[in-house]
């Protein structure tokens, strides 16, 4: 299974903050940081911006650890939304794939895999 998948369906391959932290880049933190900050409405330093990806070993974003989503896949022994039958339905991860519907196609794909 493609671990680069989060637990919710995002694609840590592509994230900024994985980038980053792999290639030890403090201008792609700041950027990735100030992305961040005006999405979510909040002011992120540069300096938390690390990050291996939740499901891969390694240093996490300081949000892994208050993650619903990852809390929730964790407590249930899933590797990912995928692996549950509530997938389409679940409030807890409903809200990512409404801003990024992206994620649950790849957690469908990975349904498809299994």
């Amino acid at each position: 299974m493609n671990t680069l998948i989060s637990c919710c369906g995002l694609d840590c391959a592509d994230c900024g903050a994985r980038k980053a932290t792999l290639l030890n880049d403090d201008e792609l933190r700041k950027q990735t940081a100030e992305e961040w900050s005006k999405q979510f409405g909040v002011d992120m330093p540069y300096e938390i911006i690390n990050c291996t990806g939740c499901r891969e070993e390694g240093v996490k974003f300081v949000h892994c650890n208050e993650c619903q989503v990852r809390n929730c896949v964790k407590e249930k022994g899933y590797d990912t939304c995928a692996d549950c039958a509530e997938l389409e339905s679940c409030s807890i991860v409903g809200g990512i794939h409404q801003h990024a519907p992206f994620a649950l196609e790849n957690l469908k794909a990975l349904q498809k895999q299994e």
